[in-house]
This record gives C-alpha cells, structure tokens and sequence, in this order.
C-alpha cells in the first residue's frame, strides 16, 4: 500500500523543516506514446533510499555543472532534461524538441527544495531500460490508469505529478497533448502548503485562499487537497 503523502507533508511541517530557502533547479520530461488504450506516459519508480523514495515520478533530476554552463535556465533545463530521460531510460531526446509546459516550486516543507521545469514530448522508439539504483521499475500507464493506481494506493504520487497526470487525461493522442501543452503556454506553480479538517491543503495563486495561506477562505479554488478520501483536485478559478 502507497504511503500517506499528506502525513508526509504533516511530519515535516511538524519538525520544523519549513525554513529551506535554497531552490536547486531541476527538470523532468514527460515521454508520450500512441498506444492501443490512447495516450500513455512513460512512468519510474525511484528508489525508496533517495529522495522522493518510493514516488512514481517521470524521468528527471538536478541540474548538473555540465548542463549547459553559461547558457539561460531554460535552455539548461532543457539539457538537463533530455539527459536524464537518456540515464533513467535509455531513451534519447532532442532539447530543442522539448515543450516547456509548466514551472513549479515547492513549499518550504523540505530542507532541498528542487525548483523543476516540467517538459513533454513524444517518445523516442526504443525500449526502457532502468539501472535498477536510482530507479527501480518502469511502466507505460495511460494518465487515467495512473490516477485510478494512485486512489487505489497501488502507486504514490507528488502533487506536480499528479497534476500533470490529471490534464493529460484529457487528452487521447500524443498530437493533441502536445498541441494543447504548447497552445497553454508555460504555467507557474508557486506552492503553499496548509492544513485542513480534511488534510493537507497546496494551494496555488489563483486560489482565495493562496495570500493568507488559509485554505478555509472561501472564493475561487486553485489546490489540491490531500485527504483521507483521495487528493481531490479544483482548478475551477482558472474556468
């Protein structure tokens, strides 16, 4: 049974790791291919002894010195981002492929707080192999089945990566996710994280709740709240 991500963020609060003002820059690249169920991503588990343990995640890491030394952030980012899909997955990508799709920071709940550019792009052929340290399993999930694994706690997953699993089931090709990811324009995710009589609340801008850090506030509702029921997700303030 997946871990209680909530009572994670609970646990961490709780010892007062909440002062991290350092953001270390990482990236990550969503890998889409057509299949006979739709749309499918390409999804990895990380080992239980390093960060994020446990976590189905998709490929990515921190930026290295070598990634593009000199160059704008985003470029790096890029680098940096096709470069972990080729040592997680044995999968190569171009950079200049890449759609940059949505930025995010963490709350200050941890002591190393990754900053991550999140990229998309269609799926080199090729089969996966992992190395079995960082990662120790892989599978090709349509966004659907990977959000019904994690409410059926088969598999754990971060807020980012829920998120993302949640727009890309609405999408049923890797020409239309692509298409839509690119139409959208690059989305900024600065987290605030609360608690709730339900659970633990992140909120984002857009919510009425997002200045105060009060999730109680009532009005629009950008966040996902990660209770006993589920994570339930409302984007509603961006309808």
């Amino acid at each position: 049974m997946a871990d209680d991500v909530s009572k994670r963020f609970s646990d961490r609060i709780a010892a007062g790791r909440g002062d991290a003002t350092v953001l270390i820059p990482a990236a990550t690249v969503i890998l889409l291919r057509d299949a006979g169920e739709g749309l499918e991503t390409l999804m990895l588990r990380r080992n239980s002894k390093i960060a994020f343990g446990g976590m189905w995640v998709f490929p990515g890491g921190r930026l290295d010195d070598d990634d593009g030394p000199g160059l704008e952030m985003e470029q790096r980012a890029r680098i940096a981002a096709a470069r972990e899909a080729e040592e997680e997955a044995s999968l190569r990508v171009e950079p200049a492929d890449l759609i940059w799709f949505s930025h995010w920071t963490p709350p200050q709940v941890e002591i190393r707080r990754f900053e991550t550019w999140f990229f998309a792009t269609r799926a080199p052929k090729g089969s996966v192999t992992i190395d079995d340290g960082e990662i120790t399993e892989s599978r090709w999930l349509t966004p659907a089945r990977a959000l019904a694994q994690q409410r059926a706690k088969e598999i754990e997953l971060v807020p980012p990566t829920f998120v993302t699993l949640h727009y890309l089931s609405h999408y049923d090709s890797v020409d239309a996710a692509l298409a839509g990811l690119a139409g959208d324009g690059p989305r900024r995710y600065v987290t605030k994280i609360a608690g709730s009589d339900e659970g633990m609340v992140a909120m984002w801008q857009e919510d009425a709740g997002y200045v105060a850090k009060d999730p109680s506030v009532p009005g629009p509702r950008h966040r996902l709240a990660m209770t006993d029921r589920g994570f339930l997700f409302d984007d509603s303030a961006l309808r």
